[in-house]
């Protein structure tokens, strides 16, 4: 499935930015070299997420899986061009999956185990998918059972495969001939991720293997991942957070891929360090959880060199713990499912303490940045009102993108394409930046979630940065709360940590401390023992605002 218009494949075909080698081809490539090298390596928890054993599985049989399983998938009809939606936990058979469901020519749509019948049965209709692969239950939700009633309403859904099949098929029969005659172009997509439609409907976000090659590149070369690596994902290997910063560039450089989720804080440490992992990407919460471990003294994190954050910005004083303790270099990444991305690594941004909010801005015309891939991209700030670019430093602009590693559009919506890209391929991200000094730009917030008090705009992120530094909080959100007369005032919601009793004046004289202007100061305290999450680890500010409008409106 091409769905790249004719412009962009002959420009960046021309400029051997898009090429003909796929990301099966990186993988054969490095199956044959590392035949007995360990591929994957299962969560430590797997026998309890699902019941089957945890594996270590080489590159060799691996490959023997994937051909195995794609052969099964042309022996019931699936065929060039058809979707297999699949909801699996983190495992080496989803991984595999990605492979295998390519091999048969198909192309494979991940979607997060937490996703119900409304989110399903849309992607599903809107899709026309085929097949559905998912497990009998997780976490005591029966998903066998929501698929089946989704698929007498959906007649489109011919199959359903659990994983205890999956596995039966890696043991099967394999066609080389007939999986050799399936040609994958390198401009085919390879996969259809998601948006996590915490406030709206999923957007599908189809990427190619040339889009998922140049945003693999670029992770590996502003990020410092190098060929063999043992690279670890903390996250659910469903869209950009765990694919492009993680298993993409597993493919391409052929190290070891070892997964986790759900997330179980002893175990992924006791993984960081067993497993001898080089790289990871973090969502802050868990950065944060790492250094403020009662325990810390006794990880053992010397393998590691390098660390992203992603989902928001990192708090200094994470960054500062890594260096001190392990002399980790935290990366601050910026990226979303339709294929944007920027990195903030060591080479761009030395100094520690604007490496939390200075990100690289990509493309600018008179900006150089260590990796050359960056060169390909293109990047603008744009005043949401007046439309006009913005330039100068402390102007606040959306952020506009364009590059190779950019999707062609939101899978069958062209309404929201007309909206979401200029005439010139610029595609709106939605999220707000800031000119710094010196070509680098800061995140500011998302549009919809600036907290404006009395005119002045307050960043929830600063907020959140900054307080994550306090020693009795464990973790924490930042939201606007309607106010008559200001228009808004900031509330923030506190997990504490232990059993530390907190107050909201003990947050607003800390942060008085670290210099913070008085109208940015949370006016109202709410604390919770969790902080809602999406599946990829970002804040669902909705539910907060939700709960603080039912209880404003109660009068508590």
């Amino acid at each position: 499935m091409i769905l790249a218009t004719p412009g962009p494949i002959k420009e960046y075909t021309e400029k051997g930015w898009w090429r003909e080698k796929t990301l099966l081809d990186y993988f054969q490539e490095n199956a044959r070299e590392y035949s007995q090298r360990v591929a994957v390596v299962d969560p430590y928890d797997k026998e309890e997420l699902t019941g089957f054993s945890a594996e270590r599985v080489t590159y060799g049989e691996l490959e023997r899986a994937a051909d195995a399983v794609a052969t099964s998938f042309l022996e019931v009809g699936i065929r060039k061009d058809d979707i297999v939606m699949v909801q699996l936990p983190n495992c080496w058979e989803l991984a595999m999956l990605y492979l295998a469901i390519t091999k048969a020519g198909a192309l494979i749509s991940p979607v997060p185990l937490q996703w119900r019948k409304k989110e399903i049965q849309y992607i599903a209709k809107l899709t026309g998918a085929k097949a559905v692969i998912t497990v009998e239950s997780f976490h005591g939700f029966n998903h066998k059972e929501m698929m089946e009633e989704i698929m007498l309403e959906l007649p489109v859904i011919k199959y359903i495969f659990t994983l205890e099949k999956i596995k039966q098929k890696t043991q099967g029969n394999i066609s080389k001939e007939e999986l050799d005659s399936i040609k994958v172009d390198a401009n085919d997509i390879f996969t259809l991720c998601w948006t996590s439609g915490t406030e709206a409907e999923p957007k599908g976000c189809p990427l190619s293997h040339n889009n998922w090659i140049n945003q693999g590149l670029l992770q590996v070369d502003t990020a410092d991942i190098r060929p063999g690596d043992v690279q670890l994902t903390a996250g659910p290997l469903v869209n950009m957070a765990s694919v492009g910063t993680t298993f993409i560039p597993w493919l391409i450089l052929g190290g070891t891929f070892v997964l986790h989720h759900p997330f179980n804080p002893q175990l992924f440490i006791q993984q960081m360090m067993q497993e001898k992992v080089n790289y990871t990407l973090l969502v802050p919460a868990v950065g944060n959880m790492i250094v403020k471990h009662p325990q810390v003294d006794r990880f053992d994190l010397s393998s590691v060199r390098a660390i992203t954050m992603g989902s928001a910005p990192p708090s200094f004083f994470t960054i500062q713990e890594f260096k001190r303790r392990w002399d980790i270099e935290i990366g601050n990444v910026w990226g979303q499912n339709e294929g944007t991305g920027i990195v903030s690594g060591p080479q761009d941004v030395p100094d520690l303490s604007k490496r939390v909010d200075y990100l690289p801005q990509f493309g600018k015309n008179d900006s150089v940045w260590a990796a050359d891939i960056t060169k390909r991209l293109q990047t603008k700030l744009v005043d949401p009102e007046t439309g006009k670019e913005v330039r100068d430093v402390g102007d606040v602009g959306e952020l506009a993108y364009r590059g190779p590693n950019l999707m062609p559009g939101y899978f069958k919506r062209p309404e929201l394409n007309t909206k979401a890209f200029d005439e010139e391929g610029f595609f709106y991200t939605g999220d707000l930046f800031v000119i710094k000094e010196n070509n680098y730009i800061g995140f500011f917030e998302r549009k919809k979630d600036i907290i404006i008090r009395g005119g002045f705009n307050i960043s929830a992120q600063e907020i959140e940065n900054v307080l994550f530094g306090h020693p009795k909080l464990a973790d924490m959100a930042a939201i606007a709360m309607p106010d008559e007369v200001l228009g808004e005032r900031t509330c923030i919601y506190v997990v504490p940590k232990g059993d530390e009793k907190i107050t909201l004046d003990e947050f607003t004289s800390f942060l008085k401390e670290k210099g913070m202007a008085v109208y940015k100061l949370p006016e109202r305290l709410e604390i919770v023992e969790t902080i809602p999450r999406n599946p990829v680890g970002k804040i669902m500010k909705s539910v907060l605002r939700e709960d603080l409008k039912k209880k404003m409106q109660s009068g508590s």
